[in-house]
């Protein structure tokens, strides 16, 4: 396709569809060539929300995404800049994630694990022959062109990617998801290409057994196994895998970078290259099995992210059995202590104070600083006195009233009113639950059954210090200190006092509570009146 000239808009050439998808500052849409009547996807950029620095990695996003022209990648087919917005128009990929397809088919084998792999090393190694580094190889990434059977696999959003010049090595800055980081990121040393190759062989681990080869719930200990290149192959699940698979694995898991595979010896790989001979085609369905159950873990990536990421401001800062739920790293940087997360992490400009302010972008998937953060500073207000600042004003006060309204539902003990707030399907880590996540409304049910609403003669809650996260047109992260004053059935005051951080997500017009996380209650009282 011609580069489009100076004066062209977007709308001279293209119709808008549907959304699609939706990031912090930006909006997916599906869109039609009018000339030609072929579909594309529309990566539309809100450039007035963006920084001087954001704006330079959007350029340099579309200068990598413009010189990558491969089957395997998702193909940047204009871009075009207009006063208050920047159009990225890409291939319409529309089979899904190559993960979720996985496991909804009825034969997969090792030899389907090496057919994967192949295309994604095919595309790492067109990246690698352009000077290209991606940085974030993960199966979020990992798209298919089609929904038909043996539709090519997609690499896509080069959001973090960088330029590089041959095998030049040098500090980037810190970037990459945890559980796929390498050995030479968590250590601060210089990097290039390999880091790309030690994420291809994080996932071709998951793909022979479905479960990742480094994970651990404390990110310190995660980070100590990454750097050691601690992993294994546990009986009996990899058993049935050929001794050939492992041995790429581990050429592609080699902690000393200078000594890692690199994707055109990859390629060649017999495992890779041989695959007939070499790769077993038994069904695995333990793999699959495993699979499903890391992509449902994937999958509640931006509501426990966002958790995460609203509740640092807080000063507690403890689950249940009082372990640390956010890790401040020496380069300032705060990062959920779990692999679960899809989360990226991104810290390049290299100075190590730098990377405090975090945000969500790209269709939840990255943490990187956001041009402004976005924050409502509340001292000692009740919920009536609540205001917000002059962005997005509207919508923020429309996420608190909704917070308003969820209290008043559990300080009445009015299970009703909380079922139309909530998602059938809501998620929560609280105190009550011992430090499991529940999900759905049974756990609630019996707090509202039998103790709220009950004990009490007079209920009154104040909010302090909201801090509003607003991740779009139609999802929002409210964080507060919740303060509970109540008077008991003896006519003794009580006072209780949690941290909460609630999602909210807009559906058909209406906002919903998807997930919530509550600290320990402080203050004596027979009763959880600070509950949900």
């Amino acid at each position: 396709m011609a580069a489009p000239a100076a004066c062209t808009r977007f709308s001279d050439n293209y119709e808008l569809k549907e959304e699609l998808g939706k990031g912090a500052f930006s909006v997916v849409r599906r869109c039609v060539q009018k000339s030609t009547g072929l579909e594309f996807a529309a990566k539309i950029i809100n450039t007035k929300k963006l920084s001087a620095r954001d704006f330079q990695k959007l350029e340099r996003e579309a200068r990598i995404c413009r010189k990558l022209q491969h089957p395997n990648i998702v193909r940047l087919h204009d871009s075009i800049q207009e006063e208050n917005f920047h159009y990225l128009v890409f291939d319409l990929v529309t089979g899904g994630e190559l993960f979720e397809d996985i496991v909804a088919r009825e034969f997969y084998s090792e030899a389907d694990a090496s057919h994967c792999i192949q295309q994604i090393l095919e595309s790492v190694n067109h990246c690698h022959q352009n000077g290209v580094v991606h940085r974030d190889l993960k199966p979020e990434n990992l798209l298919l062109a089609s929904k038909q059977k043996g539709a090519a696999v997609k690499l896509a959003d080069f959001g973090l990617a960088i330029e590089v010049q041959g095998e030049q090595q040098a500090w980037f800055g810190f970037a990459g998801t945890p559980g796929y980081l390498s050995p030479e990121v968590l250590k601060k040393e210089p990097y290039g290409k390999p880091v790309d190759i030690w994420a291809c062989g994080v996932i071709l681990y998951i793909l022979l057994v479905g479960y990742p080869p480094f994970w651990d719930e404390d990110q310190h200990r995660l980070y100590a196994q990454i750097k050691a290149g601690a992993y294994d192959y546990p009986s009996p699940e990899w058993d049935t895998v050929t001794p050939e698979a492992k041995n790429l694995i581990n050429q592609m898991l080699t902690v000393n970078p200078s000594k890692r595979i690199t994707a055109s010896e990859a390629l060649k790989h017999p495992w890779i290259c041989q695959r007939e001979r070499v790769a077993s085609v038994v069904h695995r369905q333990e793999t699959v099995d495993c699979l499903k159950k890391f992509n449902a873990r994937r999958k509640l990536k931006g509501a426990i992210l966002t958790t995460m990421l609203a509740t640092r401001n807080f000063s507690s800062k403890y689950d249940a059995h009082g372990r640390s739920i956010i890790t401040k790293k020496s380069d300032g940087s705060q990062v959920k202590e779990s692999t679960d997360s899809s989360t990226t992490l991104e810290d390049d400009d290299v100075k190590e104070d730098k990377l405090n302010k975090a945000g969500v972008d790209r269709s939840s998937t990255v943490i990187a600083k956001e041009p402004e953060e976005i924050r409502i500073l509340c001292p000692n207000k009740t919920c009536s006195q609540l205001s917000t600042n002059s962005y997005g004003s509207a919508r923020k006060q429309e996420i608190i009233k909704m917070t308003e309204q969820l209290i008043e539902a559990i300080n009445t003990g009015d299970y009703e009113a909380y079922t139309k707030i909530c998602d059938p399907h809501l998620t929560a880590f609280e105190p009550e639950a011992l430090g499991n996540l529940v999900e759905g409304m049974d756990f609630h049910k019996f707090y509202f059954d039998n103790v709220l609403g009950k004990n009490c003669k007079a209920v009154n809650t104040t909010i302090l210090n909201p801090h509003v996260h607003l991740l779009g047109e139609d999802a929002a992260c409210i964080a507060y200190v919740r303060l509970t004053q109540y008077m008991d059935k003896q006519g003794q005051a009580h006072t209780q006092q949690s941290e909460e951080t609630r999602v909210w997500h807009k559906r058909d017009n209406k906002w919903q509570n998807v997930h919530f996380h509550r600290s320990g209650v402080t203050g004596s009282s027979p009763f959880t009146f600070a509950h949900k």
